[in-house]
């Protein structure tokens, strides 16, 4: 008799997010029959593909589950359950969406990172300093003791006095953005890191049930709002208060299929190199938490929602008098998906990081001979499975959600390195070679900006149709109101 054939990494992984969900039988079901098509990898000491395919099923089989049991809740008898729509995802398009997918014709898209951004060597290893933010610029350069005009050599002349771990503290508790880079045994050790380690994939909270929830199933079918198997998401109100990069991959993916986002930034923010990649299909209103009227502007639109999308640090939220039960009472069934960089417990919970930041903590980053300069992943892997990621846990909240209750889910940047750093002694396959952005693996869009090229849909869900109801554009375009 033959033995079963063993789970490829990407199917391994893809079964744990289901799992780590409690995703509901359809959504099994429909990773049990989804299609891969192509093959390959992106160039890398680490799985990056097989994250890629997973992390974009998770919420493509969520989604299918979703789908089969709002229409069986649409039949005039209720409880008519088919078999969830079938799912497919293409390899070589799923490792591309991890990169960059627009193609400008005929303008640039700024540069994404400001001068001083980058990787330094000190005096005894290296460090990395994220300067994107203006804010996070002045406050580093601040530290090393340089004006604001200070060049990149300046910068690094002065960063080569420093041992790496002290620059790191010093930049920190000056709260500037910036990790020195460990080894991965070092972070196994680290406490931050023994605190990662003993995290679930999600956490999840169970939120307050929807008013109503108490009714027959009778009562809620009428009431419940039928779905559109072309535009599953469309009656979806979902409020977005992220920045680079993962929620507003989230947020862009769930705008795919018919979602109303609407994004909400302070005065002041900008991300110029990252707008036109994240905006499409958006409502991008500006909206100042810190101002009392713009918090009651806040508790009314959340008042309106469905989702929350949210990337603050830990507690920033109700040190505004917005905390998670709260969220819950002004909305009652509310689906509230959250972003950390660094977990949800330990020392480090609070602190602030970005992809390239916890590649180099993690020991992701750690070059292969070990004296060489860091080696980062060809893509900003992690941000992007933690979007994807949180995409499948909305459509998880929503399938609690059509059961009456609320939910509250928290994910993390580190969690999902965990993850990624379990898989790097897989099989290698394949390198892919770059897509094109041609006609053939792409569609027109007509931004705001002026004419640009998008990739194609890394994966399908039955008859839905992956596209934006509106092209990139400039945050802060819009009113504060959903449509």
């Amino acid at each position: 008799m033959k033995a079963p054939a063993c789970p490829s990494l990407r199917d391994a992984w893809l079964q744990a997010f289901l799992d780590a969900l409690g995703a509901s039988p359809a959504a099994h079901q429909a990773a049990r029959h989804i299609q891969w098509h192509g093959q390959g990898a992106l160039a890398s000491a680490y799985p990056v593909t097989d994250l890629a395919c997973a992390s974009m099923a998770a919420a493509a089989c969520v989604l299918a589950g979703h789908m089969s049991s709002s229409l069986a809740s649409d039949h005039p008898a209720g409880g008519v359950q088919s078999a969830p729509p079938q799912v497919q995802v293409d390899v070589v398009l799923a490792s591309a969406w991890f990169g960059y997918t627009l193609q400008p014709v005929g303008w640039q898209i700024p540069k994404v990172r400001d001068a001083v951004t980058g990787d330094y060597r000190t005096r005894d290893g290296w460090i990395r300093i994220h300067a994107n933010a203006a804010l996070h610029r002045a406050r580093a350069l601040q530290v090393l003791g340089l004006g604001a005009d200070a060049t990149r050599q300046a910068v690094a002349a002065q960063v080569q006095r420093w041992q790496a771990l002290a620059l790191e503290d010093a930049l920190v508790q000056a709260d500037a953005c910036a990790a020195a880079l460990r080894t991965p045994q070092a972070w196994a050790r680290h406490p931050q890191g023994l605190a990662v380690a003993a995290e679930p994939l999600v956490h999840y909270l169970p939120g307050l049930p929807l008013p109503g929830s108490s009714l027959s199933p009778a009562a809620v079918r009428s009431v419940h709002v039928p779905l559109d198997p072309l535009r599953p998401l469309a009656s979806l109100r979902v409020l977005d208060l992220t920045r680079v990069l993962a929620g507003p991959v989230c947020t862009r993916w769930l705008a795919a299929y018919g979602a109303q986002v609407l994004r909400l930034d302070p005065v002041g923010w900008e991300e110029p190199g990252m707008v036109p990649e994240v905006t499409v299909g958006k409502r991008c209103a500006a909206l100042n938490l810190r101002d009392a009227a713009g918090r009651e502007q806040f508790v009314q639109l959340l008042a309106q929602a469905d989702v929350l999308v949210h990337g603050y640090r830990p507690d920033a939220l109700e040190r505004l008098g917005l905390g998670a039960s709260v969220r819950q009472q002004i909305r009652p069934g509310l689906v509230d998906v959250s972003l950390n960089a660094w977990g949800w417990t330990g020392p480090w919970r609070g602190r602030r990081g970005f992809d390239s930041l916890v590649q180099m903590s993690t020991g992701i980053a750690w070059p292969a001979g070990g004296t060489a300069a860091p080696e980062p992943l060809p893509v900003q892997a992690l941000d992007q499975s933690a979007g994807y990621w949180m995409a499948a846990c909305v459509m998880q909240g929503l399938h609690r959600r059509e059961a009456g209750q609320g939910s509250v889910w928290r994910v993390s940047l580190a969690r999902m390195a965990a993850l990624l750093a379990s898989g790097r002694m897989a099989e290698k396959k394949p390198a892919l070679g770059p897509v094109p952005l041609d006609a053939a693996h792409t569609r027109a869009e007509d931004t705001e900006w002026g004419p640009a090229r998008r990739l194609l849909p890394p994966c399908v869900v039955g008859e839905a149709t992956w596209h934006w109801d509106g092209p990139a554009g400039p945050l802060r375009r819009h009113p504060a109101l959903f449509p």
